[in-house]
C-alpha cells in the first residue's frame, strides 16, 4: 500500500489538502501561537533528542552520525512511530517542522522510518484477515464494540 507523507515548514500556509497535520519538534517554533497553526498535534516523541538535536545543530556530528543515532533513538522507543503511522493509514500525513531546511532536517529520516515500519506492518498482515500489530490495534478495539 502506498502511503502519503509530505513534510513542510510550520511557517508555510496550511492547506486544505494537507490531511493530518503534527508538529515533530522538541521545542516550539518561536512567534507561532498554537491557534494559527492548523494541528493536528504536536508530537514531540518521535523527534530527536534535546542533546541530539543540539549535537547536529552546533556541528560537533556530521549527517551521518545524526542520523545513525536518531534511528538509534526511535528503534530504543519502539512505540514512538505507531501514533503517526496510525495517522499515516488515515489519509495524508503532513509533517511539521520549524527547520529552514526541511531535506538537512530529521524529518526525511522520520518519514522513511514511519514508511519502513508501515511496510513491515503491511508485510506481517499479509495474507491474513486479522492483523495484532499496534498500529491496527485502535480500528480493531472499535469494530468489537
Amino acid at each position: 500500500m502506498a502511503y502519503d507523507i509530505q513534510l513542510k515548514r510550520v511557517y508555510s500556509e496550511a492547506s486544505d489538502d494537507d490531511g493530518a497535520r503534527v508538529l515533530v519538534d522538541r521545542l516550539w517554533p518561536r512567534g507561532k501561537r498554537r491557534e494559527t497553526l492548523a494541528l493536528s498535534d504536536w508530537y514531540r516523541d518521535a523527534s530527536p533528542s534535546n542533546t541530539l538535536r543540539r549535537d547536529w545543530h552546533q556541528g560537533n556530528i556530521s549527517r551521518p552520525v545524526f542520523v545513525r543515532r536518531y534511528r538509534w533513538e526511535m528503534a530504543d522507543a519502539k512505540d514512538c512511530l505507531i501514533p503517526l503511522m496510525r495517522l499515516a493509514r488515515q489519509g495524508r500525513l503532513t509533517l511539521l517542522s520549524a527547520t529552514r531546511d526541511l531535506e538537512e532536517s530529521h524529518l526525511p529520516i522520520l518519514r522513511e522510518a514511519i514508511l519502513e515500519a508501515l511496510a513491515e506492518e503491511d508485510r506481517q498482515a499479509n495474507g491474513r484477515d486479522v492483523s495484532s500489530p499496534p498500529c491496527y490495534a485502535e480500528r480493531f478495539e472499535d469494530s468489537n464494540k
